[in-house]
């Protein structure tokens, strides 16, 4: 007897990742498998580079796409960067900034943590704080929130780690592509992120940068890199010159986030943060207008990452279940302290339209419906419009 075949549901997708993707981008996805150490490949990872450079906004040879999910990114930057008794502080305003915490740990490392209310991000002056009181190698934080929608304000933060001569290591899961990041202005140190969020890409690669002040360290350490497979210094002998085997890439992968940061480069980049700008603040003026509150202060959002508060009485699963099932529309719950307390609606990528937003809005006033919730959909359908318009 034959196994059944099984197909994949088409959703329309709105939770915090993966987003939906770019047709051009399905059909790289499909494009022959040929091997890792091919010239024609090779050359694929030479343009990734160089796209990726023009997205982190940095001019840091040592700019690829790690093999992994972001989170493979993030243990990249921390396992490289910090070693037994490396003094490092990590700001924690969510569940990807305590992750990084828990991966310098798992690191040995001395670990001082700046704990921040979950809706907020990490306060400058906490920060300036312990760097008054202590020396510090590394500096961990998080500028895209995943978990809240904060985007955490950078200029204060990074004058500070210039003056205290602490390397920055950051968390762009949720913003690169979609977000401003600037890499070199700042003096980020060590960055990553991910392909299938605001890059527009499926899951699979992480984006990673590191500066030149990184990779020296790295080559300093007293210690291995104790990931052999993250090791910084082993995956720039395959992506570089030297063209060395490290691992079996997946050129499948790599086609696709080529396509995806070629439709960057086409719309332009300055131009696609203002499409998630302004996408953002329609879905905002949308929601508010129906009737529902944003957890977080509108100084602090995150165009690409929106938390909506789950009102009184309503209950979470049972809208996300009616979502999906009614409308195979997907959007995220919360984590951590959040959970069952807000809605995570992801504007990103491909999936950062109109035509979501206003979907979105008609879909969960009917689930909200059912349960008693009376939302003004005329009036959130019109603000967001006239938002969108503006």
């Amino acid at each position: 007897m034959q196994s059944p075949r099984v197909e994949a549901p088409l959703r329309t997708l709105m939770g915090p990742g993966p987003l939906n993707i770019h047709p051009r981008v399905y059909q790289a996805l499909g494009s022959p498998v040929i091997g890792h150490l091919d010239p024609a490949y090779l050359k694929v990872l030479d343009q990734v580079a160089e796209l990726l450079r023009m997205v982190f906004k940095t001019k840091n040879r040592i700019t690829n796409a790690a093999p992994g999910t972001g989170t493979s990114g993030m243990e990249a930057c921390v396992a490289n960067l910090i070693e037994p008794g490396d003094p490092v502080l990590c700001c924690v305003h969510g569940y990807f900034g305590d992750r990084i915490r828990q991966m310098a740990e798992r690191q040995e490392a001395k670990i001082t943590v700046i704990e921040g209310e979950w809706g907020k991000p990490t306060d400058p002056q906490a920060v300036e704080k312990e760097l008054k009181k202590n020396r510090y190698k590394v500096i961990g934080l998080v500028h895209a929130e995943t978990s809240t929608g904060v985007q955490q304000p950078m200029e204060d933060i990074v004058r500070l780690a210039k003056e205290h001569g602490a390397m920055l290591l950051l968390d762009a899961v949720t913003s690169l592509g979609g977000v401003d990041v600037r890499v070199d202005e700042w003096g980020v140190d060590a960055a990553y992120a991910c392909s299938q969020k605001c890059i527009g890409c499926a899951a699979g690669l992480s984006p990673v940068t590191f500066s030149d002040r990184a990779v020296e360290s790295v080559r300093k350490r007293k210690h291995p890199v104790r990931s052999w497979y993250l090791d910084i210094t082993l995956l720039d002998k395959y992506w570089g010159t030297d063209r060395v085997y490290h691992h079996t890439s997946s050129s499948t992968l790599n086609y696709g986030l080529l396509e995806a940061l070629r439709l960057i480069e086409e719309e332009g980049l300055e131009n696609r943060i203002r499409r998630h700008t302004r996408n953002h603040k329609a879905l905002v003026a949308g929601v508010e207008a129906m009737g529902l509150e944003m957890l977080v202060a509108p100084e602090h959002r995150l165009p690409s990452l929106n938390t909506v508060k789950i009102p009184s009485g309503i209950d979470d699963v049972k809208v996300r279940s009616y979502l999906l099932e009614t409308y195979n529309l997907e959007i995220g719950g919360g984590l951590g302290a959040l959970k069952g307390k807000v809605w995570r609606v992801g504007l990103m990528g491909y999936s950062s339209s109109a035509e979501n937003i206003l979907f979105f809005l008609s879909a969960v006033s009917q689930a909200l419906a059912l349960q008693g919730f009376k939302a003004d959909i005329s009036a959130g359908l019109a603000a967001a419009t006239s938002t969108l318009k503006a």
